[in-house]
């Protein structure tokens, strides 16, 4: 199998699979639909792809180095995971949504460097193909396409799940599920972290 197949595959596998990104993309798709969630998929995608290139670059050396910014990364990316999980769960879903309530490039970015899906995702997949500098720059121009679209497939699927809104409670429904859930997730995370 071609390394450039292995890589493609890599990325699809843990860019689409579910995880505290997919699930908050999922959610603001239903409430605020596909082009309000873009900015969102976008800060999400190039965080995730900043975060492959440091630790490509040798973060990864320099964070072994530190005991405790594993357990630094668990408790505030539960910490935030969670803080988000809420913020979905007491969503209003009566009224339309204020500017400030949609997610926003920047929290895309941050989510990404707290998630420790991302970072599990990054250290196997640097660690797993063995990169120099050129591989790891084609390692990240693949997954940069790659997590980009499988984001915005959760953000249309998201979208197609607008129909929530004709169902009396159906946002509400949705929202308490989908925030408790990425709660869940977060302490799932949190308890099974080495």
């Amino acid at each position: 199998m071609s390394v450039f197949i292995a890589m493609c595959l890599f990325s699809l596998s843990m860019s689409i699979s579910p995880g505290p990104v997919n699930m908050t993309i999922l959610s603001s798709g239903v409430n605020y639909g596909f082009k309000r969630t873009l900015p969102f998929v976008s800060g999400a995608t190039v965080g995730f792809t900043c975060l492959l290139t440091a630790i490509g670059l040798g973060i990864a050396g320099f964070v072994e180095q530190i005991p405790v910014f594993d357990e630094l990364l668990r408790y505030a990316g539960t910490g935030y995971m969670s803080y988000i999980g809420y913020k979905i769960m007491v969503s209003r879903s009566d009224i339309e949504p204020k500017e400030e309530q949609i997610p926003r490039y920047r929290h895309g970015f941050l989510m990404q460097w707290l998630n420790p899906k991302a970072w599990m995702a990054c250290f196997t997949g640097v660690s797993a193909f063995g990169l120099s500098t050129l591989m790891l720059l084609v390692f990240v121009c693949i997954y940069f396409l790659i997590c980009y679209l499988s984001l915005a497939a959760w953000a249309i699927l998201g979208s197609r799940l607008h129909v929530l809104t004709k169902i009396k409670n159906g946002i509400k429904v949705f929202n308490l599920a989908m925030g408790g859930s990425l709660i869940a997730v977060a302490i799932y995370l949190l308890a099974t972290a080495r």
